[in-house]
């Protein structure tokens, strides 16, 4: 049986360096989560940023754990305080233990368990970068036709009051939300948006996209396919730098704002606008959004691949 050769950290930092780091990354986390943690704890609902906490299964507190990054070790004793109590203990033993793993030694160095992630989840880090790869804009021609009719489709003829926002009105009756379904193109070709649409809607899309097909499919001006690049980001933590989640998840929050906007949804009531997508003006406001998140996801969706391309180099040895 092959086993994965022991890759030597890059970079090694001290305890206090580690320790900065990880106040700086619980910081900047606590800062993009503070409202969404203090409507949890009145017990509200979202009906514009759960998505990003529902949809994508990923706590706050998961979020909030630092980590440096596959290549970058750190001397152990930043993640106790001076009385020896563990200074990640908000974070479960999943996320916090599985993947590290600490070198002997009279300096205890702690680092991602490369060796072991490899191993364990070869499949899912082989669909991943190819997913990613394929959906770059560099390889793949975007397409901005689709004019966030995804949303749309989800409430096509379903009864009033029982839409899946059902906290939110719409911004037009229900027939006219139904004929702006039925005269535009649907040509969604997110699996994870599709598998939503309405029984009704689902035959009137151009493309049936499934898992299978996902890696030919995924489109990198998708709104939904930018907003993933932070479920890759925090499946392929410990290996990628915490900074780097972050910076996915905060694309992912303003992609939704977007996403919201361009629904059949009315979310003025919450502080956003509207973006018309059943008028000409709408749908070249969309676009132009679009193209703009579409630059930003490529760019994330380049820093993820760098982050993860020098596993490679992880060889396994008979």
């Amino acid at each position: 049986m092959s086993t994965p050769h022991l890759v030597a950290p890059a970079r090694v930092l001290t305890a206090p360096e580690a320790a900065a780091a990880r106040r700086a990354h619980e910081a900047r986390a606590d800062a993009l989560t503070a409202a969404h943690r203090a409507r949890r704890a009145r017990g509200e609902k979202h009906a514009v940023e759960d998505f990003l906490f529902t949809y994508y299964p990923f706590s706050a507190a998961r979020l909030r754990r630092w980590h440096p990054g596959w290549e970058v070790a750190y001397d152990a004793a930043a993640d106790v305080d001076e009385d020896g109590a563990s200074l990640i203990a908000d974070v479960d033993e999943a996320s916090r233990r599985s993947w590290y793993v600490d070198s002997p030694g009279p300096v205890r160095l702690r680092r991602a368990d490369v060796e072991r992630y490899v191993t364990e989840r070869s499949d899912a880090l082989d669909f991943m970068t190819r997913l990613l790869s394929a959906s770059s804009l560099a390889r793949r021609r975007p397409e901005f036709g689709c004019f966030g009719l995804h949303e749309w489709a989800m409430v096509h003829r379903v009864p009033d009051g029982e839409q899946r926002h059902e906290d939110l009105p719409l911004r037009l009756s229900p027939a006219e939300t139904d004929a702006v379904v039925e005269r535009e193109n649907l040509v969604c070709s997110h699996l994870d948006a599709f598998r939503f649409f309405t029984p009704s809607a689902a035959p009137r899309n151009a493309l049936a996209p499934t898992r299978a097909t996902q890696v030919e499919n995924d489109n990198p001006a998708c709104l939904h396919v930018g907003m993933d690049l932070y479920k890759w980001a925090m499946k392929l933590t410990p290996l990628v730098p915490s900074s780097l989640v972050l910076d996915c998840f905060e694309h992912a929050r303003e992609t939704r704002v977007l996403d919201m906007e361009a629904s059949p949804y009315d979310v003025r009531p919450l502080g956003y606008g509207v973006v018309a997508i059943e008028t000409a003006a709408g749908k070249a406001e969309y676009v132009r959004r679009q193209r703009a998140l579409a630059v930003g996801a490529d760019a994330l969706r380049e820093r993820v691949l760098a982050a993860v391309r020098g596993l490679g180099s992880v060889a396994c040895t008979a």
